[in-house]
């Protein structure tokens, strides 16, 4: 015993005196894919969860099993939107990801609508299609016979069909809208207000119950199988870890930065975020239907400061870990990751200070973008301005490691005269 106490003292002492290894591109390269690996697991157990909660719902229809429904969507999303930063580095997730994300909605073409929602739209020919309504559906010279609402429907008849981006079917919000269902309030206080009786076949409200549960288990069962698929891809052998691995150490770096630089700039600090408050308009929150667009953005920053770090802590409470691109920053340009590390504590306090006050009741995302709201447009600004400067952070690792990097832009941030007037 006291041999065993000495040797590992010991052992310990020599281990802590050896040099610190460098940090390989390669290994970094792995941690990475290992927390895709990971995410997306979580983010395949959080939606069978939902599954399981609609499944409920239309077994049994009520306020409570339709709320339970709600809670398990809000749930899924967290470890859902922890994965965005893999998307545009890698081009098998970014071309995948449109059937699971996809927004905003043209909610007609899924289902009925308020009147204030408007007759027709010069963009799209589907704006009023209503899928629950129509057993059988024009699509542009397509008939199609919809008599039977299946995942294969949604997914390859209506998924931005007629390549309209608007035409969403499948995916969480497709599911959200048919959940909470339009919300009327503008900027003011409230979420949707769907009543559970559109779900009932002996307290029907809304005409064509039977179609709308069958789309609604369509399309909850489309999204778990789409994130079987992606889950599979970044196991070992599967296609998407396959193909980083392929491009080589360095390359592979370069797309772990093109990933975080782009969410966090053009994307979250853009479209997501600059657009709306450009216009004022609620229409371009992200979860505009629950008014969870606070904790989803939280999310995408989480999951970035995961991905820098090397270090994802799944569901279940354990942590995987292992050589990350700040170790390898650390070790190249020091100064560059610490003004990173910096930057990217200071955007997660204001997306918090965003995500407190929606959660508290206080003032909700889509109030935040109120012309008249001077502070709730104050806070959305900032956490911009910080996403903005996270991103040049991550530039400045870029140019020292001397890696290939392309950050998407966004009008909203480059061109705003081109977006709003």
């Amino acid at each position: 015993m006291g041999r065993s106490l000495v040797y590992s003292v010991t052992a310990t002492a020599m281990i802590l005196s050896l040099p610190a290894q460098a940090v390989e591109p390669a290994d970094v390269v792995s941690t990475y894919a290992d927390i895709a690996e990971a995410m997306y697991a979580d983010a395949l157990a959080s939606a069978e969860e939902l599954q399981a909660a609609v499944s409920a719902f239309l077994a049994e229809p009520s306020a409570e099993t339709q709320a339970a429904a709600k809670e398990a969507w809000v749930a899924a999303r967290a470890p859902y939107q922890q994965t965005e930063g893999l998307r545009f580095g890698n081009p098998l997730v970014d071309e995948w990801e449109g059937k699971v994300n996809a927004w905003p909605l043209d909610e007609g073409l899924i289902d009925y609508v308020d009147p204030s929602y408007g007759e027709s739209s010069d963009e799209n020919p589907l704006y009023l299609l209503n899928v629950v309504a129509s057993p059988a559906l024009r699509v542009g010279r397509e008939q199609v016979d919809a008599r039977e609402i299946t995942p294969a429907l949604l997914a390859d008849h209506l998924q931005e069909a007629l390549d309209v981006e608007k035409n969403v079917a499948t995916g969480y919000h497709a599911i959200e809208f048919l959940l909470w269902g339009q919300d009327l309030n503008g900027t003011g206080p409230g979420t949707g207000v769907r009543p559970w009786t559109d779900y009932s076949l002996t307290h029907c409200t809304g005409g064509n119950c039977d179609r709308r549960r069958a789309y609604l288990e369509a399309v909850t069962d489309l999204l778990v199988s789409d994130l079987q698929d992606m889950a599979a891809s970044w196991r070992d052998g599967g296609a998407a870890r396959a193909d980083l691995i392929s491009v080589g150490p360095e390359a592979g770096i370069g797309r772990i930065l093109t990933g975080i630089g782009s969410l966090s700039y053009g994307e979250l600090a853009g479209e997501r975020m600059k657009l709306g408050l450009l216009l004022n308009d609620p229409e371009e929150e992200h979860d505009c239907f629950s008014d969870n667009t606070h904790n989803s953005h939280f999310y995408d920053q989480v999951g970035m400061v995961a991905l820098w770090n090397g270090s994802y802590q799944r569901l279940d409470g354990s942590v995987v870990s292992g050589p990350s691109v700040n170790a390898l920053a650390e070790e190249k340009a020091p100064e560059a990751a610490r003004l990173v590390q910096d930057r990217m504590a200071e955007t997660t306090a204001k997306l918090e200070v965003i995500r407190e006050s929606a959660e508290s009741g206080r003032m909700a995302y889509d109030q935040m973008l109120a012309a008249e709201n001077a502070e709730g447009n104050a806070m959305l600004q900032e956490a911009i301005d910080a996403l903005v400067a996270q991103t040049r952070a991550v530039e400045e690792v870029v140019a020292a490691l001397g890696v290939s990097v392309t950050v998407e832009g966004s009008d909203s941030l480059d061109n705003p005269g081109a977006v709003a007037p």
